[in-house]
């Protein structure tokens, strides 16, 4: 199902257009640092702290999936299809049309969070002193839709490096502001708690001030970005005297196109996007019935602040080995180039698996080193759902390649089938083995697992039946598995040697080394990899000169 036969989304234009690599995945990258945040912002607020920001900052993400992701991508194609056109008197009402499609979706979004903040809290999450931080989180949405505005409107007119710097601004003004504003909320909040003899306060003052440090970073954000539109204003709007336009579009028309869309793709963001909330709630509810609810939001935080960070950063590592292939695949796909395209999407599941399966196989072996490294001690609980988790990595690649496809060749009502099943099929899974079988944090594990697992396959499934693709599996998947596995031995001989003589971070150093010398030397054995593949790796030259000497290329 096609968004719009003419117009492109901002997604697929971008595509074409940005070769940088630090422009092509500034997003990636600029999340990717809000991401590890939550990793020292826990030695400010607390694990506890980190449980009670968990809800407020997943609903303001959900909203700016809308508000700053969706309507930002709709927004750009449109500007873009009338700029090319010159049809800039139109393309500014596309912008003001947007404009006020976010402020009409997040003023009420905020509205009702601020007032109802203490009923959300409770009923959505099981968390009543979420409640300051879910507040706090009002102020940053409106923000946020101005920073996406502008975002879509400078990518719409070619100024696509301003929102490149924007992103890598947001990404570091988060990490800086949250950090600060939540110790000075943290230190205060002590001092309320102190005086209401209630200890719990200070972790939620110190959400609230992170989600205020959110605010902050939105603020800064969009004031550069209107400094830019306040430069760029004169030359932009001198190309009003070259207006081509025919007619003057109605307002009512291009919101329309913008909610067509943007919608779809919101939709399919935001679902794919909900299970963490769904999780928080039935794990809370777990907690409590097995008179364990002290120690839940402390719990909650250690998953949310380390294991969902750790598998994160793992999958982002993915993600970027793949990101820019999709672009080529679409363009092949736009260009009924389907032999070509079919071959690009084989190279891109070859890459996938071949970053993907020593990124979890790795970071299962190295667990206890991991979190050892980036906390005092080993967190028992983040160590074992590592053990068990670690699988997530592989599946989030299949599924993020394979939506990618989905997007991009238009067939948005296959996505949309596959997530509403996911997640259906997750809430089911979270349920069973948490809420029934009491199994906690392994229970949203596993019931995450069996999300991706299903959205990755369901997702295959279209690829191969509209696509007509064909994957070869030895080379391509079964091979990579089979020498990150043998390499992870080795890894795991590493980590049990040296771990409690040299501590984490040397093991990983040693581990990382030695397991990518007998994966990578595996590779070229197997004839997964050649020349051309190791001529582009940092130190490629010295693994093209060891297989040359034992035969294998």
């Amino acid at each position: 199902m096609k968004l719009r036969g003419k117009e492109k989304t901002g997604g697929e234009a971008a595509g074409r257009t940005n070769r940088n690599p630090l422009a092509q995945y500034a997003g990636v990258l600029s999340y990717a640092m809000i991401l590890g945040m939550r990793i020292p912002l826990a030695r400010v607020i607390g694990d506890e702290g980190v449980g009670l920001l968990a809800p407020a900052f997943e609903i303001f993400f959900l909203v700016t999936l809308f508000t700053s992701y969706a309507m930002t991508a709709a927004m750009t194609g449109m500007i873009r299809y009338r700029v090319k056109r010159e049809q800039y008197r139109n393309a500014k009402r596309a912008f003001r049309a947007a404009f006020f499609l976010d402020l009409t979706v997040s003023v009420p979004a905020a509205v009702l969070l601020a007032v109802f903040s203490g009923v959300a809290a409770n009923i959505a999450v099981l968390e009543a002193h979420s409640r300051l931080a879910i507040a706090a989180c009002a102020a940053a949405l409106i923000f946020a839709v101005f920073a996406g505005t502008f975002r879509g409107y400078f990518n719409g007119y070619g100024l696509g490096m301003l929102t490149v710097h924007s992103q890598y601004i947001e990404g570091a003004a988060t990490v800086v502001c949250v950090l600060f504003v939540s110790g000075l909320f943290y230190d205060y909040g002590c001092k309320v708690s102190a005086l209401k003899q209630n200890g719990a306060l200070a972790y939620a003052y110190g959400a609230m001030g992170a989600m205020l440090g959110v605010m902050c970073a939105e603020m800064i954000v969009t004031l550069h970005l209107l400094a830019m539109y306040v430069i760029y204003a004169g030359t932009l709007r001198g190309k009003l005297g070259m207006d081509n336009s025919r007619r003057t579009e109605p307002q009512s028309y291009l919101q329309k196109m913008l909610l067509e869309n943007s919608v779809p793709l919101a939709l399919a963001a935001i679902l794919s996007n909900l299970f963490l909330l769904i999780d928080q709630r039935m794990f809370n509810y777990c907690m409590n019935k097995s008179g364990m609810g002290d120690a839940r939001t402390a719990s909650w935080g250690s998953f949310y602040g380390r294991f969902t960070v750790l598998i994160g950063l793992g999958s982002i590592v993915v993600v970027l080995c793949v990101h820019g292939m999709t672009g080529k695949i679409a363009a092949a796909y736009e260009r009924e180039e389907y032999r070509a395209m079919r071959d690009r999407i084989g190279k891109a599941v070859r890459r996938l698996c071949i970053v993907a399966f020593p990124a979890a196989i790795y970071l299962a072996v190295l667990a206890r080193a991991v979190v050892m490294s980036l906390s005092v001690g080993a967190d028992a609980a983040v160590v074992s759902w590592l053990h068990q988790g670690a699988l997530t990595i592989v599946l989030y690649g299949f599924c993020y390649l394979s939506a990618q496809i989905l997007y991009r060749a238009h067939m948005m009502r296959e996505l949309l089938l596959s997530v509403f099943v996911s997640l259906a099929v997750h809430a089911a899974a979270a349920w069973l083995l948490v809420q029934r079988a009491m199994l906690g944090g392994a229970g949203v594990v596993y019931a995450q697992m069996l999300f991706f697992g299903v959205y990755a396959a369901l997702n295959g499934f279209f690829v191969v039946k509209n696509l007509k693709y064909r994957q070869e599996w030895l080379g391509s998947v079964v091979f990579p598995a089979a020498a990150a596995a043998v390499s992870g031995v080795v890894v795991g001989l590493v980590n049990r040697l040296l771990l409690e003589q040299i501590g984490g971070l040397l093991t990983i150093l040693i581990g990382l080394a030695v397991g990518l010398f007998f994966y990578i030397t595996l590779l070229m054995i197997l004839r997964v990899i050649g020349e051309a593949e190791l001529s582009r790796m940092p130190l490629g030259f010295f693994f093209i000169m060891l297989g040359r000497n034992i035969g294998v290329l």
